[in-house]
């Protein structure tokens, strides 16, 4: 059975395909180990190395892996489900594969292993770029390099091919013309695509690439902090944009720093407190475009959000308990909040961000529009059946006595396959 590449797209013609990943457990005790069956087609349809996703899978699993190329086995340490492996799959795929301009996968990468870059180019848009090597894999990119790209091992078995053939040295002078002249052209590619400009703006471009590289090289072991460490790095981060004035345009920054620390779901809790006030409904305008990159065909970070509004109204009650109605429709209005997400959120009341008794109230000032909303619902019969989303175990939850965010454990919740039409790469 084959899935979308990209499995946000529910679209069933799009064009780019991969198998399902299959695993198989092997072994007992400490030698337990996990096998994917079809690693090779999947990484072909991906246009990766099969090595790249299995050391993915290790280095999110905290796992050590192993690869037989002969035998095509490719194996992760420990017993992991084949569908929480798919999932994984995703996230490689987002950060590995996808052009972060058009969202397509006809991507190749470009390894530098002396400048320790990684560029990223794109045949179906002309993108260019270079990949953010903060991540683990990175490290092992550089060191193994996609075989198309260093175009060494392929020269030296085409080399000693040619010389078996010729028999002779004049004949290895002959083959070694024949072979190097599209191995030359390949190079001078490589040269005029990354390394040769001299034009200002890309001396500019990769000095900006050097620092980002020594950045990256101290930034490496963020990932292995603690969820509560790495929320409350993020929100130093968008902290310190907000107090030197770079908030309004710093949109792109803060998404990309949620990602790098792997919080992007809780973003909008941490935007909330600092961007939203009780001239919330301004804000909500304002910085709608911060909010969207988090929240677009996001439930999870949509209920954030609803978390983070209930923080809000709690510091600014008087204010905003009366209006939580039509705050709430300007988050919808605005494609902050869908739908079936308010209607869940309304079924029943939590004290996780505020008390239960604000919880109430908030709940009761928000009935109108609810009602609004599931009039509106069955007038256009437009209801979808429920499915189960795939969610952490964590939630990240606001103090308000001790001023910080901490992490509790909590019963995953159900949300509806969201079907958008939003484009977010057109704000």
């Amino acid at each position: 059975m084959s899935v979308n590449v990209n499995r946000s797209v529910s679209d069933q013609f799009y064009r780019y395909k991969m198998p399902r990943l299959i695993a198989k457990v092997e072994g007992k005790g400490n030698g337990i180990k996990t096998v994917i069956v079809n690693m090779v087609d999947v990484a072909k349809a991906l246009n990766r190395p099969p090595t790249y996703p299995t050391k993915f899978f290790g280095c999110e699993l905290g796992a050590q892996t192993q690869f037989d190329a002969k035998n095509d086995r490719y194996i992760v340490n420990g017993s992991h489900d084949a569908n929480k492996l798919q999932d994984m799959l995703d996230g490689f795929i987002r950060k590995f594969v996808l052009c972060p301009e058009c969202d397509n996968p006809e991507t190749d990468l470009h390894v530098n292993p002396k400048k320790q870059t990684i560029g990223n180019s794109c045949k179906a848009c002309g993108y260019r770029g270079m990949l953010d090597t903060r991540h683990k894999l990175c490290t092992f990119i550089l060191k193994n390099p996609p075989e198309n790209e260093s175009g060494s091992a392929k020269k030296e078995k085409k080399t000693r091919k040619k010389d078996k053939e010729n028999g002779s040295s004049g004949g290895e002078a002959g083959s070694r013309s024949d072979i190097d002249a599209p191995d030359a052209v390949d190079g001078d590619d490589d040269d005029e695509d990354w390394a040769e400009e001299t034009t200002e703006e890309a001396q500019r471009r990769r000095m900006e690439e050097i620092s980002d590289h020594a950045k990256n090289l101290t930034l490496s072991e963020d990932l292995e902090k603690t969820l509560e460490e790495r929320v409350n790095m993020f929100y130093n981060f968008v902290k310190e944009k907000k107090e030197d004035s770079s908030i309004d345009s710093a949109d792109k920054d803060i998404l990309a720093e949620a990602e790098r620390l792997d919080v992007k779901a809780m973003g909008p809790l941490i935007l909330s407190e600092l961007l939203f006030d009780q001239n919330i409904r301004e804000q909500i305008k304002k910085y709608k475009r911060h909010f969207l990159r988090f929240c677009h065909n996001n439930k999870k970070a949509q209920k954030y959000l609803l978390g983070g509004f209930e923080c809000v109204v709690k510091l600014h009650q008087s204010q905003l308990l009366p209006r939580v109605a039509i705050v709430l429709k300007d988050l919808y209005d605005s494609d902050l909040l869908e739908e079936d997400v308010i209607l869940t959120w309304a079924e029943k009341v939590s004290k996780k961000y505020v008390s239960k008794e604000l919880a109430k109230e908030i709940h009761a000032k928000a009935a109108p529009f609810v009602k609004w909303l599931k009039e509106a619902e069955e007038e256009s019969d437009g209801g979808s059946e429920d499915e189960k989303e795939d969610e952490d175990n964590v939630e990240v939850v606001y103090s308000s006595s001790a001023r910080e965010l901490k992490v509790e454990t909590v019963v995953s919740e159900k949300a509806d396959k969201d079907e958008d039409d939003l484009d977010i790469d057109a704000i």
